[in-house]
């Protein structure tokens, strides 16, 4: 149980750290665009307003990238470094001329593939390749300057490559610190559950010498008194609390993660009916039809006695929880793995708390009217289920409840 404690922290944790961290570069990704393309833009902006060439630096004047005093992109050296040409157009969207005098990769058939493209897009700014576009009419018609964005661009991609190796060794050095730690953080909780475990055990060995006293003690008043039903009561409880114990000593037992199980293969099917065929009997006697449909030939590799045990508790759980006249239904098929389903008609299902039918000493009866059970029946099935590696829920359908059980 701790071991699987540690486990679920672990996994919690990791799962946490990769949202945590996908968010981040996912905003350093979004930001970096924006800038990318916020500069970018400043550059067509500033060729755009002086007509499609690029403006003269004014020493005393110097443009402005954007408002509120941000840095400036455009210098006396902007104009030297940075490569574009533009595309002027008539109200037709005819190339009336074309300037590729400051670019060197694009000659002018490519220049009038670029602005058919942007001219496809729809939209005033965007990508075409490695150029930034910005397309603004004027009243000859339409003119379309793109700007060279390859340098920025690998800059900003190689900041993003940088930038995911960090977040990446983060999370793993994260990551290691957790598992690390998980074990401090268990301990109080392990510390707690093996106190539990000792006090169980401490219990069966203080609780079993008086509960035999007492059971040996009755049988002698009554063969000197003969029967009474107050005798009866007597012997009714203690082999009540017999069970109990035997039943909490047992549960105590499947907790312990180095109590594997021993896994053999063996029929289910036969299983399946060995094991409902002893309750018939018992359901007829309280007016309920107890019906078994099993797949043929079902086999499974894990211990028998175990899963024997299971279906005890799940059909007799059934049998006290089915509705007089009512009907109990086994059924047992094999897809990817075995899947046992115990089904039994209960008009009050839509009250049952089905996250809760797994808890140790839950009962359904708020009143905890004494009716044979103890409320750990269905803690001990689950453990049996986890012990196979798999896995057990409640469900509940009109007037209906049931536990379907995946072996694995």
């Amino acid at each position: 149980m701790i071991y699987s404690l540690r486990k679920k922290f672990i996994k919690i944790s990791a799962v946490s750290i990769l949202i945590v961290f996908s968010a981040i570069f996912a905003g350093i990704a979004v930001t970096n665009q924006i800038q990318l393309n916020d500069t970018m833009d400043t550059l067509t902006d500033a060729i755009s307003r002086n007509g499609g060439a690029f403006p003269d630096f004014n020493r005393g004047n110097p443009p402005r990238d954007k408002p509120f005093n941000k840095p400036d992109i455009i210098t006396e050296e902007t104009k030297f470094s940075t490569r574009f040409f533009t595309v002027w157009l008539d109200d037709y969207n005819e190339i009336i001329k074309i300037n590729t005098d400051s670019v060197f990769s694009v000659d002018e058939q490519q220049s009038v593939e670029y602005a058919q493209k942007a001219l496809n897009k729809n939209k005033e700014r965007g990508w075409v390749a490695n150029y930034r576009y910005k397309i603004f009419s004027h009243f000859e018609g339409k003119t379309i300057v793109f700007v060279n964005g390859e340098m920025n661009r690998a800059v900003s991609y190689r900041f993003l490559f940088v930038s995911f190796f960090v977040l990446l060794g983060s999370g793993i050095a994260l990551l290691m610190l957790f598992v690390v730690m998980s074990k401090k953080v268990v301990s109080p909780i392990a510390e707690s559950y093996d106190r539990q475990k000792q006090f169980i055990t401490d219990a069966n060995h203080e609780l079993k010498t008086p509960l035999t006293l007492i059971m040996s003690n009755v049988d002698i008043v009554e063969e000197e008194l003969g029967k009474s039903e107050w005798l009866d009561d007597i012997r009714s409880e203690g082999q009540r609390m017999t069970q109990l114990i035997n039943r909490l000593v047992s549960l105590s037992r499947m907790d312990e993660e180095h109590n594997s199980i021993e896994r053999k293969d063996f029929n289910l099917t036969g299983v399946i009916y060995d094991t409902a065929s002893e309750f018939v009997q018992l359901a007829a006697s309280n007016r309920k039809i107890l019906y078994c449909m099993a797949q043929p030939d079902v086999t499974y590799k894990g211990d028998e006695a175990l899963i024997r045990q299971l279906m005890s508790i799940l059909l007799d759980n059934a049998v006290k929880y089915c509705d007089t006249d009512g009907d109990i239904h086994v059924d047992l098929s094999l897809k990817r793995h075995p899947i046992i389903a115990v089904e039994n008609t209960y008009t009050d299902a839509d009250n049952v708390e089905l996250d809760k039918l797994f808890d140790r000493f839950y009962r359904a009866d708020k009143a905890r009217t004494y009716d044979g059970s103890f409320g750990i029946g269905l803690s001990l099935a689950k453990e049996i289920v986890n012990k196979h590696g798999g896995e057990i829920s409640a469900y509940r359908k009109e007037n209906a409840i049931g536990f379907k059980i995946e072996l694995k």
